[in-house]
């Protein structure tokens, strides 16, 4: 039971990380020159690679650049044999 919980709440952080990364590349297109902006983007869009590399490391791929890294450890494909995040939760 703890794993599910554990899982289910990395892929809340990736959600919101997610959004906060988007939000601030949607603004940047406008603004181009915020630096405060920018720095924000920055941090964010680390924060979420580190979260999916996480998620993937520990349960499988989320993203499909995230399927190509964990194919180069054991020479298998996972993509499409592993349970997507929807599938035995309830």
């Amino acid at each position: 039971m703890m794993p599910q919980m554990e899982k289910k709440k990395l892929l809340f952080y990736i959600d919101a990380v997610s959004f906060a990364a988007l939000e601030a590349s949607l603004y940047l297109d406008t603004h181009p020159e915020d630096p405060g902006a920018l720095e924000y983007f920055h941090h964010y869009n680390e924060a979420r690679q580190q979260a999916l590399k996480e998620y993937a490391h520990r349960f499988g791929p989320l993203t499909l650049g995230d399927a190509q890294k964990t194919e180069q450890c054991d020479g298998k494909w996972k993509w499409a044999t592993q349970p997507w995040p929807w599938e035995g939760e309830c």
